[in-house]
């Protein structure tokens, strides 16, 4: 189990994580330090409690509309995807209609040659 020392608005905290995953954690709590650093510059000291609330929630909330984002990419990703499938899918038919075209209009050029060779 891995250990790392974080600091939260001027306060360090004994972490424990996974393995490796001691960079990522102390990124997180870098990050969770500067939305606190921006509140308490904003609306000054309220306490520890409510300045980490606060900063969870603002967090919080960027994460939900990132989310949400996501969602609409994938949405539009499935409708690409779909408009792509529904392209491949007119190519084909529409390869196949101007095959079987071809292959009458190879036939009638046969039925004539013949005629013209029986005149």
């Amino acid at each position: 189990m891995g250990q790392v020392v974080i600091n939260v608005n001027d306060r360090s905290f004994s972490m424990e994580c996974a393995d490796g995953e001691e960079d990522h954690l102390t990124e997180l709590a870098k990050l969770l330090d500067t939305q606190v650093r921006e509140i308490k510059s904003g609306v000054g000291e309220v306490g520890d409690i409510r300045l980490l609330v606060m900063a969870g929630l603002i967090i919080a909330d960027q994460l939900s509309e990132a989310l949400e984002r996501v969602e609409e990419l994938s949405g539009e990703i499935r409708g690409a995807h779909k408009t792509g499938t529904d392209a491949i899918e007119q190519t084909k038919q529409r390869e196949a209609a101007a095959a079987d075209r071809i292959e009458a209009a190879a036939k009638r050029l046969e039925q004539v040659s013949r005629t013209a060779r029986q005149s």
